[in-house]
């Protein structure tokens, strides 16, 4: 066998319809395009969302609310998770590398310990926020809670 010898296979391949390639193929002369208008012509293109000179439905659906474009969002960890990834790890320590690392947070997430859950370890955590309840528990349990900048 040779390259020039190479052909698909019966069937893989359907003639598709040459248009614009005169009048004795069938699709002369406006090549399917109609007569006059923007989409006649070379270069057309619409908007995304262009619904034909009809209102869009983007700009028909009412909007409400208000986004805060200066919020901070946390990624919430329990200290039943907390519990959980000793039990797993037998780690005395849970920061911001080692919760990234075991992928549940990603590199741009900021962590906020919250309460939920009870925590008996004796644990060492560092995290961007606390909430109160599980500042105290943490520090019930006999460990450290360090706020990172």
């Amino acid at each position: 066998m040779r390259l020039h010898d190479l052909q698909p296979n019966k069937g893989a391949k359907r003639k598709r319809k040459r248009i614009g390639r005169g009048q004795g193929s069938g699709k002369g002369g406006t090549s399917t395009r109609g007569h006059k208008g923007a989409k006649s012509r070379s270069g057309y293109k619409t908007k995304k969302g262009f619904e034909g000179g009809q209102m869009p439905l983007q700009r028909r659906v009412p909007k409400f609310g208000f986004k805060n474009i200066n919020r901070v969002a946390y990624k919430a960890i329990n200290l039943d998770s907390l519990q959980q990834l000793v039990d797993t790890y037998q780690v005395n320590v849970v920061d911001f590398d080692f919760l990234k690392s075991h992928g549940i947070v990603s590199k741009k997430d900021l962590v906020k310990i919250l309460g939920r859950g009870e925590l008996t370890a004796k644990l060492e955590v560092k995290a961007h926020k606390f909430s109160k309840s599980a500042k105290e528990a943490i520090e019930k349990a006999g460990g450290t809670a360090t706020e990172i900048a």
